[in-house]
């Protein structure tokens, strides 16, 4: 089975029940919520004793001082009001102290009642393991998925029939949503004679036809692809991950957030600063350092970026650190500097490490559509990059892009950005990609 009927069927299946888990939970969280504000009441009538004693007191010490000197059947009489007074405080301190033991039965009877239902429920967690992230695909994919149904709904609108002219508006159409050239001539070659053998003349039909044929190249395509991240073989050496790209992309962000995620899987990580050239790029590593709470490796602006790198990987043998990640310049305007660069800091590297660094990936933001492809044919002239970072796709549009880098680079994605959140940047899943960028644009298949 491929997977664009995988795909068909799941949506004819029922995918849309994750969502209602997650509203479940937030009334759960609201029920617990009410319990500071029972608590808080608690508290306040608890203060409320202890400022009518002080009161019963200074009213008596008024009356003493005026009768002092009246008969002794007057200080009687003062010392049986007293009594009484102090009788009346007794008891509203004893109604005050009942009330307390039943406001804490209460509260027992709650947390106990909260315990038998967490007893009840205790594997939800693990259940939403895999739609969450079915979910922030389905999130993250959103304006993509919108903007490619829309330009194909507009296409199939304006033609009756499908014939040489509508194949070459479909090119135009599959540019626009920024598949990449290339497979866009390809998609519309391919699917001249297969329309023809389905006698797909309904909407449905010929969408159908188009995505099933987007999916069959991009499933096609990545048969060999490799889209995990790799680390040192050997334990006692730390990973090194090399990023590159121009600035403006997310490069540092992006760092920052790895360097979170690795620090929350209890790894040891260290940052270098090898962006010396451009202003306020080390502050803004520093900055990333400080959040999340690991060490980074400065030198002064203009400093020589190899240096930098030098400096973070004797730090990293020295020191044990399991991983170290790697900010480089972006000048692509300057070619040769640029791959000059890159080649000392990869250098220095290799010469510590030999088998580092594990990855060199490329940051590119998604929102820039063809630019971001025109980018990565460059940075792969310069250096070897081992895979992509695509940042921002949650902010665009234009999630075609995954499509053009894998049918025309044939480099791998292996981290995506779907949303500003810490722990929005995602190892990324081609299945995950197809269902969230063609949901509900697909026929569901009938039995």
């Amino acid at each position: 089975m491929g997977l664009f009927d995988r795909l068909r069927r799941a949506f004819s299946g029922e995918p849309e029940e994750e969502p209602k888990k997650e509203d479940e939970i937030v009334s759960t969280s609201e029920e617990e919520s009410s319990e500071p504000e029972e608590t808080a009441t608690d508290e306040t009538t608890t203060v409320t004793p202890e400022e009518d004693q002080s009161e019963v007191t200074e009213a008596k010490t008024d009356e003493a001082k005026a009768t002092e000197p009246v008969d002794k059947e007057t200080e009687v009489t003062e010392e049986v009001v007293e009594t009484s007074e102090e009788v009346e405080v007794t008891k509203e301190i004893e109604v005050t102290s009942e009330n307390e033991e039943e406001v804490e039965e209460e509260l027992l009877e709650q947390q106990s009642a909260e315990l038998e239902e967490t007893k009840v429920a205790p594997k939800e967690p693990e259940t939403e393991t895999t739609p969450s992230e079915t979910v922030r695909y389905d999130k993250g994919l959103a304006k993509s998925r919108k903007g490619f149904g829309a330009k194909l709904n507009a296409l199939l609108a304006n033609f009756r029939r499908v014939d040489e002219d509508f194949f070459e508006e479909l090119e135009e159409t599959l540019i626009e949503a920024d598949v990449g050239f290339e497979t866009a001539m390809k998609i519309s070659d391919e699917l001249q004679d297969e329309v023809k053998l389905r006698n797909a003349k309904s909407r449905s039909d010929v969408s159908d036809a188009i995505i099933e044929r987007l999916v069959d190249i991009y499933e096609s395509e990545g048969v060999d692809e490799d889209n995990s991240l790799h680390f040192a073989k050997d334990p006692d050496e730390p990973t090194v991950f090399l990023f590159v790209g121009v600035n403006g992309v997310g490069k540092t962000t992006t760092i920052g957030k790895l360097a979170h995620r690795y620090q929350q899987a209890g790894k040891k990580v260290l940052l270098a600063a090898g962006d010396t050239f451009r202003a306020g790029a080390i502050e803004q590593l520093a900055e990333w350092g400080r959040r999340v709470g690991v060490d980074v490796v400065t030198k002064p602006e203009k400093s020589d970026p190899a240096a930098v790198v030098y400096d973070a990987v004797i730090k990293a043998k020295k020191e044990n650190y399991d991983i170290l990640l790697v900010d480089t310049a972006g000048r692509l305007q300057n070619k040769v500097n640029l791959m000059n660069e890159l080649d000392k800091i990869k250098r220095v590297i290799t010469r510590e490490l030999p088998e580092a660094p594990q990855e060199v990936l490329l940051a590119l933001d998604a929102t820039t559509g063809q630019n971001a492809l025109t980018q990565a044919k460059q940075f792969k002239e310069v250096t070897d990059v081992t895979g992509i970072v695509l940042t921002k796709l949650d902010g665009t549009a234009r999630g075609g892009i995954v499509l053009a880098i894998r049918n025309e680079l044939h480099l791998p994605v292996k981290l995506v950005g779907l949303g500003e959140k810490m722990d929005d940047l995602r190892d990324f899943s081609p299945k995950e990609f197809v269902y969230g960028l063609f949901k509900g644009l697909v026929t569901p298949k009938k039995d």
